[in-house]
């Protein structure tokens, strides 16, 4: 496995395709919801990404993970909890609030990853990380407090606060969930990559993440059939763009960047996710 850093153009790069196709995800879900339930696009960006890593993983490095000890597979399925959580809390939070709302909110998470990385991986905050906590906080603070706005002929807001409205308040406070899971699967990858490759790492916590999500549908009696094609390519561009490529990256970063400036780097996600969504979506 090998251990050489990439150079910093090379970083810069990987990071900027990953803010990208992360960027797609609230959309192609927003498009995906009008059919599917948030669970259902959940368990299945989870199981498609999970799918198409089998081939590789089994393929190329098997022995690899053969060798996994019972600690770093107990990790891997914390950690695939914790994205499975994410999952499920954001994509549901994008019922109840707007775009901006949640995916700034749930991009807290660089915020508790910053906290908690002194304390169990011993990573020193840099003044970059510590920037980022406070464009975090400030961000956070600014949209979660926002009117909801909406374009058409114009650009209109409503004055009501979106926390003042039940239905916004719970979407804002599913987000934030999301980003706490969300800090919990990059601390535990941080520690897990220093180990593994990237082939088996994701396609260790993916799937376990899958297996997760599949339970909780099993238990909510919701189905992966029955819905029609444009769903299903909505579904399948979730996987592909902001799973595989997106996240994939990002644990790519794991080995050779520390989680908190990881973490920042997924600011970027508010940006064009915003920008997206008001060009397709329209909304603010």
């Amino acid at each position: 496995m090998p251990t050489e850093k990439p150079s910093s153009l090379r970083l810069l790069i990987a990071i900027s395709i990953a803010i990208l196709a992360v960027s797609t995800s609230s959309v192609f879900i927003r498009f995906a919801q009008e059919e599917a339930p948030s669970l259902v696009i959940a368990a299945s960006r989870l199981l498609l990404a999970s799918l198409f890593l089998a081939p590789p993983a089994l393929l190329k490095h098997r022995a690899e993970l053969r060798k996994l000890t019972r600690q770093e597979l107990l990790l891997g399925l914390l950690s695939g909890i914790f994205l499975a959580v994410h999952f499920a809390t954001w994509i549901t939070s994008l019922e109840y609030t707007t775009v901006t709302n949640s995916v700034v909110l749930v991009s807290t998470s660089p915020l508790w990853v910053a906290l908690l990385a002194p304390i169990f991986l011993k990573e020193k905050l840099t003044k970059t990380v510590i920037i980022g906590m406070i464009l975090t906080l400030i961000g956070g603070t600014i949209i979660g407090l926002s009117n909801n706005c909406a374009w058409d002929a114009g650009i209109s807001c409503s004055f009501r606060s979106g926390f003042a409205q039940a239905e916004a308040l719970k979407g804002n406070f599913l987000a934030l969930a999301g980003a706490w899971a969300l800090a919990g699967y990059l601390m535990i990858g941080r520690k897990l990559r220093a180990k593994m490759s990237l082939i088996p790492y994701i396609f260790l916590v993916y799937g376990m993440a899958a297996i997760v999500m599949l339970i909780i549908l099993f238990v909510s009696g919701q189905t992966l059939f029955g819905y029609s094609p444009m769903t299903y390519l909505w579904l399948l561009l979730i996987a592909i763009f902001p799973q595989l490529i997106g996240h994939s990256t990002y644990n790519w970063a794991l080995r050779y960047l520390p989680v908190a400036l990881v973490a920042v780097v997924t600011l970027g996600e508010p940006i064009g996710s915003s920008i997206l969504a008001f060009v397709i979506l329209k909304e603010i």
